[in-house]
């Protein structure tokens, strides 16, 4: 462990004093086509209020000629025209908003959550800080202030994970609404000095016709990168990022377990402190220890039997969120690949310690991580070599941006824990050829010790994809040897060499005979390989059609003819799929989802065909701007084909109750209902967030299962639900930023 950290601490160093001794780069040239805004240095700063009567308002607006659709639809107009204002200080940027409505008393808003407001109407900006076509700050504000933050790199999409510190504000007015946003220097990474460009897109969402549009406008097949316009400042200086975040939490449990007296599982406070600190205008170092994340929500109940592969289950904490985009690869997330992240955070269970540096210099971007797991997964065993009960946990990562959108980059990830390491090296490239094409690749070679159980493999996939108004392609093709392994990464399977293909063609049906019916999507996706742990070849194909309606209305249809291979055999797995959602009315959605067809219980000594079936159907109701209802139910059967014999059958219930009382107060109530575990979990949380790092939690916790208690011992999935744990927890963090 001494090793590792000393060369990650050296590593930083040079990093550090490297670009702090460098002059930055000059500022790219302003793109040739690209539209171009200035920015109006103001001399009195507006009250952010939702109300656009500051004298900085009264500067003419920036020229933004007709918005354009670009979901569902491309290239329409709408009756709902937007004026913008763009100003900054020697501390801030700021931005306005006069969202004009014919019909403003359709409008729909609500008090929520921050990041709740996807089925509300909204107004935004996309902002490109360092101008290099490499990560985009997302910022989207409804009509009562709330705030959604998102960031986008060329690497991945859009992660609405990280959080930053922002102010907004919205209210509705004769006209509309209207929406002002006041954006610290120190919480975006920019380059300083005279004439400084950013890339900036605005976009809209009118919510009762389920119509998005941008300017510059999106076409089909482009993204943010491709269509920024630039965005001139006569100077600008950066703000370092100095802030630290002290929290105190205090955590009380207990739990039945020998009989029925509940007994203490834990009572105690703790202290913890964590810090984000500027290196350079563009170079930020974070680090925390002994951090708590008592308050991350508990995860939603999943279907967990007769899977083949793991569930996953997205990061949640905080610190892990900041800065993750630099960890993604390229190509890695596509829900038709095996891996689904290079460094899946969560597979750091308990960090006592973390450290964490993420920036750019010129053309590349970089990040490293290191942290110190108390939770591996398993003890340490008497005499087991290792010099330490900690898991390492160790990622550096580099890009080097070939153009907007496009880049080269480089991994390497190393855990270690009691005498059984792993490391990985790695190249990935993302090429857009042109703003409709990418084309993306990586290659993986890991090394693993277990004990002395050496191994080694390669992982790679290359992919390519192409999107136009009408016609959508795509392509890929992996491979993973058998001994291939990569600690830090969430990934499905190794052992297997497969391709797939797919095609999709789109009609716009005339609307004025058609008013409901937007978009008619039929496709075809076609896979095959060769699964050589299973030993058997896998086929599929899938054909269907996507239809988007009015309301935000989806719905889609699938016929899947499949062979899969397990345990030796290969077994049929034809089916039938459907999927849809639909926004009713303002104050009520519903989603629901059917499956059913041949599959495979998937047990490795004695595995047979049956035939599931799978339903799931939710709604979000939401009859006013400040209460919401969300319900979930799944059900799942399956049948022995030989036989008809029924082998299980599971229902899930998630439900969501959130009052909001202001954008910074709410009260949640969860309870969730497993029918395969025979458990109910119920949690009630209260939350005061002044603003990201500024918050006070409060919950309360309990979970119940089915037992009986006979002759003094618990008998599991007989009886009565009991409670078997409750806690509770308090927590209060404060950001201070100097």
């Amino acid at each position: 462990m001494r090793r590792v950290l000393n060369v990650w601490l050296a590593f930083l160093c040079v990093a550090a004093s490297s670009a702090a001794q460098t002059t930055a780069p000059p500022a790219p040239a302003a793109s040739v086509s690209a539209p171009r805004l200035t920015a109006t240095r103001l001399a009195t700063s507006p009250t952010i209020d939702g109300v656009l009567d500051d004298a900085a308002w009264a500067t003419p607006e920036v020229s933004t000629d007709q918005w354009r659709s670009y979901n569902p639809l491309y290239g329409d107009s709408i009756p709902q025209a937007t004026h913008v204002w763009i100003g900054y200080d020697a501390r801030y940027l700021y931005f306005a908003f006069q969202c004009d409505d014919p019909e403003p008393g359709q409008i729909k808003t609500s008090i929520t959550r921050r990041d709740n407001i996807f089925s509300d109407d909204w107004v935004g900006l996309s902002l490109d800080a360092l101008g290099t076509g490499q990560v985009s700050y997302h910022m989207m504000v409804n009509p009562s202030g709330i705030q959604l933050d998102m960031l986008n790199s060329s690497s991945g999409d859009e992660d609405i994970s990280p959080d930053w510190v922002w102010e907004s504000a919205g209210l509705r007015n004769d006209r509309g609404y209207a929406v002002e946003i006041r954006l610290p220097l120190e919480s975006v990474q920019l380059k300083g000095g005279d004439a400084v460009r950013m890339g900036i897109l605005f976009w809209r969402r009118v919510s009762r016709i389920g119509v998005s549009v941008a300017w510059p406008a999106l076409e089909p097949g482009t993204w943010v990168f491709d269509k920024h316009a630039d965005l001139m400042f006569d100077h600008l200086e950066p703000r370092l990022a100095r802030e630290v975040i002290p929290s105190a939490t205090y955590a009380w449990s207990e739990a039945r377990s020998d009989g029925p007296a509940w007994n203490g599982t834990g009572n105690h406070g703790d202290i913890g402190f964590s810090s984000r600190l500027g290196l350079t205008p563009t170079i930020t170092l974070d680090a925390t220890v002994n951090p708590d994340f008592s308050q991350v929500e508990s995860d939603a109940f999943q279907v967990e039997v007769n899977q083949r592969f793991p569930v996953f289950f997205s990061e949640k904490r905080p610190f892990f969120m900041q800065g993750s985009d630099i960890f993604k690869l390229a190509g890695v997330g596509n829900g038709d690949a095996s891996m689904f992240a290079a460094v899946h955070t969560r597979r750091i269970v308990d960090p006592i310690v973390g450290v964490k540096v993420t920036g750019s210099a010129g053309r590349v971007s970089f990040g490293s991580l290191l942290a110190s797991d108390e939770a591996p997964g398993r003890e340490v065993a008497p005499g087991e070599p290792g010099d330490d009960a900690n898991r390492l946990f160790n990622v550096g990562r580099a890009q080097y941006s070939l153009s907007p959108g496009s880049f080269a980059g480089a991994i390497a990830t190393q855990t270690r824990f009691a005498g059984d390491e792993n490391s990985v090296v790695g190249a990935d490239v993302s090429w857009r050829p042109r703003a409709s094409d990418r084309v993306t690749a990586f290659v993986l070679q890991s090394w693993s010790d277990r004990q002395g159980d050496r191994d080694a493999g390669v992982a790679m996939q290359a992919n390519y994809f192409s999107n136009s108004k009408r016609l959508t392609v795509g392509g890929q093709i992996e491979h993973y040897d058998r001994g291939f392994a990569m600690d830090t990464a969430f990934y499905n399977r190794v052992g297997f060499t497969s391709g797939w293909g797919y095609t999709e063609y789109s009609f716009y049906p005339d609307k004025t005979r058609y008013p409901w019916l937007r978009r008619v999507s039929p496709f075809v996706f076609v896979s095959g390989g060769r699964d050589r742990i299973e030993q058997g070849d896998e086929r599929l194909a899938v054909f269907g059609g996507r239809f988007r309606f009015t309301r935000q209305g989806f719905f889609r249809v699938d016929r899947i003819l499949g062979q899969e291979p397990w345990a030796g055999r290969e077994y049929e797995t034809n089916r039938w799929r459907a999927n849809g959602e639909v926004q009713l009315q303002r104050w009520i959605s519903l989603d629901a989802r059917w499956d059913v067809g041949g599959a495979i219980f998937y047990d490795r000594e004695s595995p047979f065909a049956g035939r599931s079936r799978t339903f799931s159907a939710g709604t979000t109701f939401q009859p006013t701007g400040r209460f919401s209802e969300q319900v979930n139910y799944t059900r799942v059967a399956f049948d022995r084909e030989d036989t008809g014999a029924r082998m299980y059958t599971i229902d899930i219930l998630n439900t969501r109750t959130t009052y909001q009382f202001t954008p910074q107060l709410f009260v949640r109530a969860i309870a969730q209902y497993d029918s395969d575990q025979r458990r109910v979990l119920t949690d009630l949380l209260g939350s005061y967030e002044l603003r990201p790092g500024t918050v006070v939690y409060a919950g309360y916790g309990a979970l119940f299962e089915q037992r009986e208690l006979r002759d003094g011992q618990w008998i599991e999935r007989q009886g009565h639900y009991v409670g078997t744990g409750r806690g509770f927890f308090f927590k209060a963090s404060y950001l201070h930023r100097f």
